[in-house]
Formats: C-alpha cells, sequence, structure tokens
C-alpha cells in the first residue's frame, strides 16, 4: 500500500526547485538581493506546510499554514517586481500561476480549518 500524496505538500516542493532556479539566475545576473528575498519566501512556503503536517494542534496547523500563505503573497510580489523589472529574461507567467494557486489552496485551507475549530 502507497503513502497517500499531500497535493499542497508536492506543488510547494516543486515550486521551491522553481524559485530556486531562478534565484540562481537571477545570480548570474548579479541580482543578488533580490535573488535571496526570492529565495527566502519562496522556499519558506513549503517548510511552513512541511512543518503544519506535524501541528501539535488544529491551532498550531492553521498558523502555519497561515504563515505559509503570507510567505507565497510575498513571493508572488518578488515575481511580479522581477517580470516587471525584467531583472530575468525567464518567462514568468507558469511561476506566477503556480504561485496564484497555491495561494488560492492556503487560503481554502486556512478558511476551512478555521471554520472547524
Amino acid at each position: 500500500m502507497g503513502e497517500k500524496k499531500n497535493i499542497i505538500l508536492e506543488k510547494s516542493f516543486e515550486f521551491s526547485v522553481s524559485v530556486i532556479y531562478l534565484s540562481q539566475d537571477l545570480r548570474r545576473h548579479g541580482e543578488y538581493v533580490i535573488a535571496q528575498q526570492l529565495l527566502k519566501s519562496g522556499t519558506s512556503i513549503g517548510a511552513n506546510i512541511e512543518e503544519a503536517t506535524a501541528a501539535q494542534s488544529r491551532k498550531d496547523f492553521i498558523s502555519k499554514m497561515a504563515i505559509a500563505s503570507k510567505e507565497a503573497r510575498e513571493t508572488k510580489y518578488w515575481i511580479r517586481l522581477i517580470e516587471r523589472t525584467n531583472l530575468s529574461q525567464s518567462d514568468l507567467t507558469d511561476l506566477l500561476s503556480e504561485v496564484d494557486g497555491l495561494i488560492r489552496l492556503l487560503t481554502a485551507i486556512v478558511k476551512t480549518s478555521s471554520n472547524n475549530v
């Protein structure tokens, strides 16, 4: 019998991988500060979701997921800024779509979990 898949964990992990690649690209072009900001917020999403899976209470779970949601929104800001200022030659459309999807999922999880307290 296989392990049950956790969609939000998988999506956030794959998103983190993409963020790492974009951050590396930015560093190659001398954009160290923005690269670091993006890397911190973008990888923090999945890290907080991972922590939430071992939450000690519903309140702890909601708190971790809410932090992940805030980090996703911050990451969206950095990606939009990178796109608008042409700091990367990469097409960021898919990455923006991915972060929007994570924000929607996290918002739904926090709302549902908060309503069931």
